[in-house]
């Protein structure tokens, strides 16, 4: 039997083939951006927390890392992490630079964390991550209070010490739940009362998980929070990630025979788009087994060969399924008509200009696209042929091209494939244990 999904680690090359199956229980990673939000919230609260399924993902543990040079007891015995909080009040002025690595949402958040504390702290990341913008954080941490020194409008940040802050009503100009996130952290420090007002939907993870109050007005959502809110030591239960869930939710749907079944997937409504839109593509894709975890909605999921048909997405949806829209490009090059994505020009601005690299990548492999300044559009389907492709050190983009290679004749080559370990460690390796 050929080998339908190899890596090599020298060459950092990952080479695909159409399988004949796409069959089994992938085991998903932990979510990171619950994960991330897990341990901050952990250090932030009154007592010793648990944290179980935590991921050994880069981003979460550059969080873990981030979080020790504040000061906080973090323990892992192999099974669970005990973080031992230290309060809104018992953080440590850093020793050295806060280095987040690629994780926006450890940067975004831990800013708006210390953006009242006593000390100055001064963040930074990888290339990737210091070529993000960040005025989107800087200019509310400022109305609040706050010294925000950004480098061109970019990371390494500094936030210095010793500023008092008041609450704000905060009306986002984008949909972001990083951004909202930071602000409402930096709202557990300010005077007052402060209140982030979504006019498009973002994921509320923060909300759920730290109980905030929301108020649904005049088609906007609120979130409030009030100074000196404690937090509780808790158990979190870290669920099975959605997005990495999606890579194995396509490649179930474009097979040409199998089951897929993927256990504990995070469904919060607010990041499990893609399904309805999977499932209004025709993918037959049942749930089952759904329960809820600190007020995270879980499930199980089960995939099989489908038929598909093209869609547009657009407008409130895009904020919700903004990280599989790459997935969902490589869907739409199967699906029979035209499949069209606008209001996504955020994807400019995410670890690479991701809509730029899947017009460019699909290409590449034969597919009909067409790119605006704010998505793409795609004509099915096509017969994909093999061809080199670049993951750009983009993750979603290089497990995104992975999935495509199944749906490929002959080889499909992705250079740079080893940062798929960014959000999902072991993805080639799984990828490999369906496709036969």
């Amino acid at each position: 039997m050929s080998v339908s999904v190899s890596y090599d680690a020298a060459s950092d090359r990952a080479v695909v083939t159409r399988p004949e199956r796409v069959e089994g229980s992938p085991e998903v990673p932990p979510d990171k951006s619950i994960a991330v939000r897990s341990a901050l919230f952990a250090a932030m609260g009154n007592g010793t927390s648990r944290l179980i399924n935590y991921p050994g993902s880069a981003d979460p543990q550059s969080t873990l890392s981030c979080l020790r040079q504040l000061g906080v007891d973090i323990e892992d015995d192999g099974d669970e992490l005990l973080v031992h909080g230290r309060g809104l009040e018992g953080f440590r002025a850093p020793d050295r630079a806060l280095d987040c690595g690629n994780s926006g949402t450890a940067m975004r958040l831990l800013c708006g964390l210390l953006a009242g504390r006593p000390f100055g702290s001064l963040l930074q990341g990888d290339a990737s991550l210091n070529s993000r913008p960040m005025e989107r954080i800087a200019l509310p941490l400022r109305e609040m209070g706050a010294r925000v020194h950004l480098t061109s409008g970019h990371p390494p940040i500094r936030i210095d010490g010793g500023s008092e802050l008041h609450g704000i009503m905060y009306r986002l100009p984008v949909p972001s739940a990083q951004v909202k996130s930071c602000i409402l952290l930096a709202g557990l420090q300010a005077e007052g009362r402060t209140t982030v007002v979504e006019t498009s939907p973002s994921r509320d993870h923060t909300e759920r998980m730290l109980g905030l109050a929301t108020i649904e007005k005049d088609s906007e959502r609120h979130v409030l929070v009030e100074q000196g809110m404690e937090i509780p030591a808790r158990t979190w239960t870290v669920p099975c990630d959605f997005s990495a869930a999606s890579f194995f939710m396509v490649a179930g749907a474009l097979a040409r025979s199998g089951l897929l079944r993927m256990e504990r997937v995070g469904l919060n409504p607010s990041r499990s788009a893609l399904l309805g839109v999977l499932q209004a593509m025709g993918a037959q894709i049942e749930v089952s087994n759904e329960t809820s975890h600190g007020g995270e909605p879980v499930g199980d999921l089960l995939v099989r060969p489908s038929e598909l048909s093209g869609v547009r997405v657009d407008g409130r949806l895009i904020p919700i399924l903004i990280d599989e829209i790459p997935v969902l490009a490589v869907a739409a090059a199967q699906a029979e008509g035209r499949t069209e994505i606008r209001d996504a020009r955020e994807l400019r601005v995410k670890e690479t200009d991701r809509i730029r690299a899947m017009v460019d990548n699909l290409r590449l492999l034969g597919a009909r696209v067409e790119e605006f300044d704010d998505g793409l559009a795609v004509e099915g389907p096509v017969s994909l042929r093999g061809a080199e492709v670049r993951s750009y050190d983009d993750h979603r983009i290089a497990m995104a091209m992975g999935v495509a290679g199944l749906s490929a004749d002959e080889e499909t080559v992705i250079e740079g494939a080893s940062c798929a370990a960014v959000s999902f460690p072991r993805f080639w390796e799984t990828l490999a244990d369906v496709a036969s």
